[in-house]
């Protein structure tokens, strides 16, 4: 695995996630996520999915959200792959690939649904995103469920932050 390759898949993974490149690495998942793609939808899929990534206008502006919508999201093929990795970031799971994708682009052995490994669960973004800890993992303290989660505000989502 390159090493730009990796860095251009946090890329990827920091603007569908919303997550910065630090907290994906933080996760210690990252060349493994990557691996997994792989491993399901191959490594030709992933690349066009990197390359298409690559090929986007600049950051900080409407026309690379639009551009993400539709070179990556609205693509018939890499759509489906995109909304699976950010499935896999939020959860640690790999969600089966919809059936009119395989039928499409083929059956993988490897597109089925699984967690791709216990600190995935740990990992997942999904506990820092709703500001709570995992269940039976990361214990926060005696009582601490005994209020709501503080969710952490994300940086440019909402106006005025």
């Amino acid at each position: 695995m390159t090493r730009g390759r990796l860095e251009s898949f946090l890329g990827l993974s920091a603007e569908l996630t919303a997550f910065s490149r630090f907290d994906l690495l933080g996760t210690g998942l990252a060349e493994r996520y990557l691996g997994t793609l792989d491993k399901v939808v191959g490594d030709a899929a992933t690349d066009q999915l990197i390359a298409a990534f690559e090929g986007l206008p600049p950051p900080g502006g409407k026309a690379r959200v639009a551009a993400i919508r539709a070179t990556i999201l609205g693509d018939e093929r890499l759509g489906d792959i995109a909304r699976a990795l950010i499935k896999l970031w939020y959860s640690g799971t790999w969600f089966e690939l919809p059936a009119a994708w395989t039928q499409r682009y083929g059956p993988g052995a490897s597109n089925i649904t699984f967690v791709v490994s216990p600190d995935a669960y740990v990992e997942s973004l999904l506990w820092k995103a709703i500001g709570a800890h995992p269940a039976g993992a990361k214990p926060p303290g005696f009582g601490s469920w005994a209020h709501p989660p503080k969710i952490p505000p994300v940086p440019g989502a909402y106006p005025g932050n």
